[in-house]
């Protein structure tokens, strides 16, 4: 059997295809210990308040926001590798029909890179600088596919050669620094891949990537999720990115999913004043000279929300509308597939 067919054999498990979500995370809240860095511990603040949504096996759901959003918290709680002074307050977290937030730390070792594999947004920080990188990903493919050293290391090597590295034998010697960061990044998916998991979260996988390797990286990721009929949660505050390789969108502010629903529906016609407003600061090719649009203000801190809906002080659609300062909308279907927090969410269908 030559190591390509061994290898797939290997390392993509058995699926369960009942057509069930893959994914489903219902009203997930995480809150800090808030005011810890000024030496108060005994204030709760919720960073991500009632986050619901799910990923089928075979797509790409984009999680979108500015920074401060809540996106990565939500995305570390999926494997429960949240700081220590986070902690998981409310809802329910299913993966495959296994209730994530129930498993003994042991359990959730088994899936941890064997069924989930993670892309965290800083390679140098998530590698061992002291390791080459084909030892690196040789030992996670010994521990979760129990393969001898040999099999192990030309596993890896395969793996880099399907991240789309040239020269992988070569690039398995080198250490990260010798890398150069688009090598790197593809050697996080070489990792992230080496347990054969059923879904791949990747945050800010191209951060500080330059566009066209950006567009690389994303592909790439896309291509080989797919082909393995995985799932894979991308996190990302770029919708320029999200337009090219996403089935589907859920927007975050303040903690919140502000819209959700298929990308092409979503950004062709965004239903929420904020997915609306990201995407006017999205670069246009037809429009090179003209000014970038921005949101004026910041997302506001946890523990310091504004009452109604949150995003009403940067809207510019809520004017003075008393709806919008004193009552918070819920998220709620606005047609087929699609969902939104915004009480103008309506009214935004047949703006032209």
């Amino acid at each position: 059997m030559s190591d390509a067919s061994s290898r797939s054999s290997v390392l993509i498990p058995d699926r369960n295809e009942s057509g069930t979500a893959l994914l489903r995370v219902d009203g997930l809240c995480v809150s800090f210990a808030a005011g810890a860095e000024r030496g108060r511990s005994d204030l709760p603040s919720g960073v991500v308040d009632g986050v619901s949504f799910e990923i089928q096996r075979g797509r790409t759901l984009a999680l979108v926001g500015e920074s401060g959003c809540g996106k990565s918290i939500t995305a570390l709680s999926i494997l429960r590798l949240l700081p220590s002074q986070a902690t998981i307050t409310a809802g329910a977290i299913h993966f495959d029909g296994t209730d994530l937030l129930s498993l003994t730390p042991r359990a959730l070792n088994g899936i941890r890179g064997r069924r989930i594999g993670m892309i965290f947004q800083e390679p140098m920080t998530a590698l061992n600088p002291l390791m080459r990188v084909g030892t690196q990903i040789a030992e996670v493919v010994a521990h979760h596919q129990e393969q001898g050293r040999q099999e192990a290391w030309r596993s890896a090597v395969a793996l880099l050669t399907e991240a789309a590295l040239p020269d992988a034998e070569r690039i398995a010697q080198c250490y990260p620094h010798h890398l150069s960061g688009g090598m790197r990044q593809r050697v996080m998916i070489a990792l992230a891949l080496a347990g054969g998991p059923d879904l791949i979260i990747a945050d800010e996988p191209t951060t500080a990537l330059d566009v066209t390797i950006q567009n690389q990286v994303l592909w790439l990721l896309r291509d080989l999720t797919q082909a393995r009929g995985a799932a894979l949660l991308l996190i990302t505050h770029d919708l320029g990115v999200v337009a090219a390789v996403a089935d589907d969108l859920a927007v975050m502010y303040a903690g919140r999913v502000v819209e959700r629903g298929p990308a092409r529906d979503v950004l062709a016609a965004p239903r929420h004043p904020y997915t609306e407003a990201l995407l006017r600061c999205v670069p246009r090719l037809r429009d090179p000279g003209g000014r970038l649009h921005v949101i004026s203000g910041a997302v506001p801190r946890p523990g310091e929300w504004p009452t109604g809906c949150r995003f009403h002080p940067r809207c510019e659609r809520a004017g003075s509308e008393m709806r919008c300062r004193a009552e918070s909308p819920e998220l709620r279907g606005v047609g087929d597939a699609r969902a939104s927090a915004c009480w103008k969410s309506d009214e935004m269908a047949v703006t032209p």
